[in-house]
């Protein structure tokens, strides 16, 4: 198999041999080429024809956003990951970015000055996106000579496991790489009388969940919040876990509430997935939607499991509408979810659900 081809588009010296140099390291991967700012980059593309970009956001000539919006009118499906820095103005444009067509983000090392942690960090997370993000493109390319059979066969994949009866309670949602356009699609659909809280879990730095669940509160008809220490989980509101905390749901005196935790990491992220899940179960049982988005990684695996122990139902998106067909694809081939939909049919599917279950569970009145 061919080697990935990547080219660097950053305007520090030292952020491109540092990146170049880890990439280089890998054997799967080939540095295609590298360039000072946007326009520089622009002119490379056709050059060196890579399959993948790395974008730094801020940059003389042509900073990140505006090389990304002239990248998407010329190359629509050329994946790109930004280059981002963990501050607020950083998760700002960085989301920007994500709405502008971005495939995904990295942080940047907070102190390049440390060369072997700044080349560890990026193994971690820049090696791991490159390759899952390429795996879809060579794919759907290879696919592409099938198009015509492939538009032929039913978009919805239904799985019914079992026969449920018993009323929805709470909305959980896993989601990672594809995340913030995902829910930006999703939860502007759900209408503002929901009767049931919804409860995420983003892969997402801190400030950036906050920054995303203000976004999402201004589109939509629920309201959106960043989850903190001790909040009532409330009908028609969602909650999203903030960056570096895990968050779980547990049994109050009127409502449910959320409680924030820092223990260790699970499936490699803090917030977890698998952690909100179990906590879900606990208070919600059979009650429990589980839905899983696009996302790279497995993390919602065992607490889908889990979900599926105690009667509970389970939503996964499909792999074409996916970033990354991860966390649901590995939900989907092990069997656990009921349907398998592209996004824009899961919010729809949501709310049939939870209407469903009411409407079924309601005691005719006596004339």
């Amino acid at each position: 198999m061919s080697k990935i081809r990547v080219l660097i588009i950053d305007d520090s010296v030292v952020v491109r041999r540092i990146v170049s140099d880890v990439l280089s390291g890998d054997p799967a991967l080939e540095v295609a080429g590298t360039a000072a700012h946007g326009k520089i980059g622009l002119a490379k593309i056709p050059q060196v024809t890579p399959d993948v970009i790395t974008l730094d956001m801020e940059m003389p000539e042509m900073d990140g956003l505006a090389t990304l919006a002239a990248i998407r009118k010329l190359y629509p499906r050329l994946p790109v990951i930004m280059f981002s820095t963990l501050t607020q103005r950083g998760a700002s444009a960085t989301l920007d970015a994500l709405a502008l067509g971005a495939n995904d983000y990295v942080t940047k090392p907070a102190n390049v000055g440390s060369v072997a942690a700044a080349q560890q960090s990026l193994r971690d997370q820049l090696i791991p996106k490159i390759k899952a993000l390429c795996a879809k493109t060579q794919r759907v390319e290879a696919a592409a000579p099938q198009q015509s059979v492939r538009l032929a066969r039913p978009v919805t994949i239904a799985r019914t496991i079992s026969s449920k009866s018993s009323i929805i309670d709470v909305v959980a949602i896993g989601v990672s790489t594809g995340g913030p356009n995902a829910l930006s699609e999703l939860l502007p659909a759900i209408p503002a009388n929901f009767p049931v809280p919804i409860v995420i879990v983003q892969h997402m730095p801190p400030m950036f969940t906050k920054l995303l669940s203000d976004r999402l509160d201004s589109q939509c008809k629920i309201e959106v919040r960043e989850g903190a220490q001790g909040d009532a989980v409330l009908s028609n509101h969602a909650y999203v876990a903030p960056g570096d905390y895990h968050m779980v749901v547990k049994r109050g005196v009127a409502n449910p509430i959320l409680l924030l935790q820092q223990e260790l990491p699970e499936n490699s992220c803090r917030p977890a997935v698998d952690v909100l899940f179990r906590s879900v179960i606990d208070v919600y049982g059979a009650g429990t939607l589980g839905v899983i988005l696009t996302g790279m990684g497995q993390d919602g695996l065992r607490g889908c499991e889990g979900i599926r122990e105690v009667g509970g139902q389970i939503l996964a998106q499909d792999e074409e509408s996916s970033v990354v067909w991860g966390m649901p694809g590995f939900v989907a081939k092990a069997g656990l979810a009921d349907q398998v939909l592209p996004l824009n049919q899961i919010a729809a599917e949501i709310v049939r659900r939870v209407q469903k279950g009411r409407l079924a569970n309601q005691v005719p009145s006596v004339s």
